[in-house]
């Protein structure tokens, strides 16, 4: 979740009051920005936990010194930091995939390091799998979100203050049809998401027992306001969908200059257009309204890829960032993946991602599902060969080769491998690789926390083949794979 504020309150005596012709204008014009895709950018939130004790809260105090620190950073990425203590990295746009990949491994590493100092380390999992939802952010937009969001139950808390995402932005794509058409990519993106849910998945927790789902933090964007948190309908244009499901989604605040925000109930922008009340919106109010809209891709110009749970391990977050990229820039493997994914509409059926059934599997389910695992399979398959012609280093396509080995070829994602709670709370699982560990890069704990762990991704070492567990039960103490504690969306 994103903390961007465009725009002052709205208020402004001098600004111009938006019509609904004006607005769907705005929007049309700038939710699908279209040429040649050529940037590519990522947003990585983590839960920040003590590397000790991951279990026991961080005291207010102690997390205020840790985040001054971090901010004094001199980051090339955005530093963001969430309503329950989460910290956001959000890289600039890259002119490649190497170069978003170095710049935020150069960060990164420069974060985990602040942290590391006073004993504190990222953790890259979908949702907190100790501690109740805990809001530390006092400010009027939170305040405001948490009065909407309750009125559809408890999920947007844990949303808001307990939950972290790797979210991948591309280029929204060619105005032309084809596999680099913006209408592709944006019907590929609503059916390769379910994959990548199912493929990603790593939060089966929540205060300290299984949920039932692979990836819990799927489930609860399902459960929040349904429509601010829902894809736009079938049947129309990507421009005119995308437009129409703006203004009928419910504002969820009015922003005042001072004082406590207005939180409207059942009102949507174009209603608010319409009645001019309390205020006449104003197109910072538009931009505003988009930032509080979170469908599983949000076009901002850009397509922002908002299904990733969390990933564990030093360089866990490469992998989505890797795969997606090259599933939607690559025209070889665009094609191939589009073919493999468009049989699942029918599986998905008529209602709208993510309240559908495919997106309901792939959450609870994995890649257990058949389906799902033999679009994945397809996926992963184009993914490796296609990086190799985007000038991937060996590094980055022998991370992706290791995930793919682990998980994908055996129907499992990284919730599959995750011992439970109380079983994450000895710090050697947390810091020492021990030799219940799979030395793959992405069972490193040691190296999450440490901030000696390289910046430059081509110094990785080589991997060998996955060494862990096959799929189905395990027997006895259970192998430690990618998991909390380690320095670890979004």
């Amino acid at each position: 979740m994103a903390l961007d504020i465009p725009g002052a309150t709205g208020s402004r005596p001098d600004a111009a009051p938006l019509d609904e012709s004006g607005a769907e204008d705005l929007l049309r014009g700038i939710c699908f920005k279209t040429g040649p895709p050529r940037t590519v950018g990522v947003e990585l939130e983590w839960l920040i936990h003590d590397r000790e004790r991951p279990d026991v809260p961080v005291g207010q105090e102690r997390l205020d010194s840790a985040v001054e620190a971090v901010r004094a950073l001199p980051l090339s990425a955005a530093l963001t930091f969430e309503p329950g203590g989460q910290l956001e990295l959000s890289s600039q746009p890259a002119g490649s995939l190497m170069e978003c990949v170095e710049t935020t491994a150069g960060d990164l590493a420069a974060v985990r390091a602040s942290l590391g100092a006073v004993g504190l380390a990222p953790v890259g999992l979908g949702v907190d799998p100790w501690q109740s939802p805990r809001r530390r952010l006092r400010e009027p937009r939170y305040d405001a979100m948490e009065v909407a969001l309750d009125r559809s139950g408890p999920a947007g808390r844990t949303m808001m203050c307990a939950s972290a995402s790797v979210q991948v932005c591309l280029d929204a794509g060619e105005e032309e049809p084809g596999p680099l058409g913006y209408g592709r990519r944006w019907q590929l993106a609503h059916l390769l998401g379910a994959v990548l849910v199912a493929a990603f998945a790593n939060s089966p927790f929540q205060q300290g027992r299984r949920t039932g789902w692979r990836s819990t933090r799927q489930s609860l964007w399902a459960d929040l306001d349904p429509g601010r948190t829902l894809a736009p309908g079938h049947g129309r244009a990507p421009r005119e969908a995308w437009a129409a499901h703006v203004l009928d989604t419910t504002v969820l605040c009015i922003r005042r200059e001072s004082g406590p925000w207005d939180v409207p109930e059942g009102l949507t922008f174009r209603e608010w257009i319409r009645t001019g009340s309390p205020r006449p919106p104003v197109q910072a109010d538009l931009d505003y309204h988009l930032t509080t809209l979170f469908p599983p891709v949000r076009p901002r110009g850009h397509l922002e890829l908002r299904m990733i749970d969390a990933q564990s391990g030093p360089n866990g977050w490469l992998v989505p960032l890797a795969v997606a990229t090259a599933l939607f820039d690559d025209p070889e493997a665009a094609e191939t993946v589009y073919r493999a994914v468009k049989p699942l509409a029918e599986t998905a059926g008529p209602a709208a991602a993510p309240r559908n059934p495919l997106w309901t599997t792939a959450a609870r389910e994995g890649l257990a599902d058949p389906e799902l695992r033999a679009a994945a399979t397809a996926c992963f398959g184009a993914a490796l060969p296609a990086l190799g012609r985007m000038g991937a280093s060996d590094a980055v396509r022998d991370t992706v080769a290791a995930f793919t080995d682990r998980y994908v070829a055996r129907g499992r994602c990284p919730a599959d491998d995750l011992p439970d709670p109380g079983d994450l709370t000895d710090p050697s699982l947390l810091t020492d690789p021990g030799p219940l560990t799979d030395p793959s890069p992405f069972c490193d704990p040691g190296s999450l926390a440490d901030p000696s762990t390289p910046s430059d991704p081509s110094s990785l070492s080589r991997p060998g083949p996955p060494t862990g567990p096959p799929a189905g039960p395990v027997v006895g103490r259970p192998t430690i794979p990618p998991h909390p504690g380690k320095a670890a969306s979004a």
